[in-house]
């Protein structure tokens, strides 16, 4: 199960935490200031995938490299075209010449997304963070990452420069039915986590799942079922969770098609909405969207639950109106035309 919440504020700098409910790890979407998120949840993050490298955006690298050297930790990171070269620049802004003493590695996997291929390079601190190994891959797909429970997905968006946006899918939902539980005896606890795990790993049906728990008199006891059997009995598999971000795209027919091809069916939706409807001309010519357009993109997605974000400073004390305004649109499903009027 997702958990995705934003760091700061609508009026501070972009940057949503994304907590895995059954899994010890973390991915984040951009890189503003995450001061106000504590270490041992920086230290979650195995993932970050950066929409582009406006200081706003991308101002939190140095807290994140403060808080994980000196630690075995590995993150990968996105970012459009240059980005290599950026993140590149920020490492050798700083001298290195002691890390060699450190005990623990750690290390970025950074791939640089373009529109017909990835570039990726790693970067490890032992050794002063000179890039290795670099790979390159072709294709045009949307499919940035894959793990064994996730997938993310990207799309190429205008802000005067390439700005990507990202849907974080869960590859299925596996839910526990408490009364087959309850029928067969068995107990509820973190038991269930690894059963979880292995399903989404695919094992063989024969696999032994441990099931432990707690008497009465406090001693663990155990016994042993196969995957299998817990599989037909006591799960439920259906569609995963799917959390889309996009931020910092202005109203086009490209950026519109690509939104909602990229948010459709979402069941959570962090969407940009810098200015009310009425700065339209304002928000085109900073190559953002309003309030209004953000509202009519996720009604034309179709989305669940839609939050906005990233509000312009000149509406401190407005924050109700431009909800009022996205939220508006998105209920009654009010559709704009090209240049983002009502139509």
């Amino acid at each position: 199960m997702l958990q995705a919440t934003l760091v700061n504020s609508p009026f501070h700098d972009p940057a949503v935490y994304v907590k895995f409910k059954y899994h010890n790890e973390a991915f984040l979407f951009d890189l503003g200031d995450i001061a106000a998120l504590p270490a041992r949840m920086i230290l979650k993050i195995g993932a970050i995938f950066v929409s582009h490298t406006h200081m706003d955006h991308f101002i939190g690298f140095d807290h994140l490299l403060r808080i994980c050297l000196g630690r075995d930790q590995q993150i990968a990171l996105f970012g459009p075209a240059p980005f290599l070269d950026k993140v590149e620049h920020k490492l050798q802004s700083y001298t290195w010449n002691l890390v060699e003493n450190y005990t623990n590695d750690f290390q970025l996997t950074v791939t640089e997304v373009h529109p017909t291929s990835r570039l990726t390079r790693r970067y490890r601190c032992r050794q002063s963070f000179r890039p290795e190994g670099e790979e390159r891959s072709e294709g045009d797909g949307t499919l940035l990452f894959q793990g064994d429970f996730f997938a993310v997905h990207g799309v190429l968006l205008d802000h005067a420069i390439p700005c990507l946006g990202y849907r974080l899918e869960e590859n299925s939902h596996i839910n526990v039915k408490k009364n087959a539980l309850d029928e067969m005896g068995l107990p509820t606890g973190p038991w269930l986590n690894g059963l979880k795990e292995r399903i989404m790993r695919q094992e063989p049906d024969e696999t032994p799942v441990r099931i432990w728990w707690k008497n009465q008199e406090g001693r663990r006891e155990e016994s042993f079922l196969p995957l299998g059997l817990l599989k037909e009995k006591v799960i439920l598999i259906t569609p995963g969770e799917k959390v889309c971000y996009v931020t910092d795209a202005v109203w086009s027919e490209e950026n519109v098609a690509r939104i909602v091809a990229l948010a459709s069916g979402a069941d959570l939706l962090f969407l940009e909405s810098p200015f009310l409807h009425e700065d339209r001309d304002m928000a085109a010519r900073k190559h953002h969207l309003t309030a209004r357009q953000a509202g009519a993109l996720a009604a034309m997605a179709g989305v669940k639950r839609l939050v906005i974000f990233h509000f312009s400073p000149k509406y401190k004390g407005m924050e109700e109106q431009l909800q009022r305004e996205a939220l508006d649109a998105f209920h009654n499903k009010k559709h704009l035309d090209r240049q983002g009027l009502i139509r």
